[in-house]
């Protein structure tokens, strides 16, 4: 019963860290989109801020399963950029901002980092961004 108990702990505990993430999320989003509909001289009312809010959110959890996949789909136990860029294949605006976005990154990127990175990490040669995937 022991192991349960622990079990059943760390559930709550994700639980708490994941409202905690989700209220902070929905609180960030409803002020841009309030900012954003006072400087273009707009009114919003609070049931569309947060649907919108509420969208976002399922958004972004949608997003980071795909980006998940995408990495151990290449076997990898990371996310890179080029993950990101892949799921954004159905917008090519977006996919250009995004490829743009990598390559300022990368020439911003100190030329030893990007030496010795493509040295020891081919999997990552093309990204220098990286995001750990815990395992489930």
């Amino acid at each position: 019963m022991e192991g349960g108990g622990a079990s059943d702990v760390e559930r709550e505990e994700d639980d708490a860290a994941t409202d905690l993430l989700r209220d902070r999320f929905r609180l960030s989003t409803i002020s841009i989109a309030q900012a954003e509909a006072k400087s273009n001289g707009m009114e919003i009312s609070q049931p569309i801020v947060a649907c919108i809010a509420d969208l976002a959110f399922k958004y972004t959890e949608q997003l980071a399963k795909d980006l998940e996949l995408f990495a151990q789909h290449a076997g990898r136990k990371s996310v890179n950029m080029e993950d990101v860029i892949l799921s954004a294949h159905r917008n090519e605006h977006l996919a250009t901002t995004l490829r743009s976005f990598c390559n300022d990154l990368k020439a911003k990127e100190p030329q030893s980092d990007r030496k010795r990175k493509k040295a020891t990490r081919k999997e990552d040669k093309a990204t220098t961004s990286v995001v750990h995937v815990p395992d489930l």
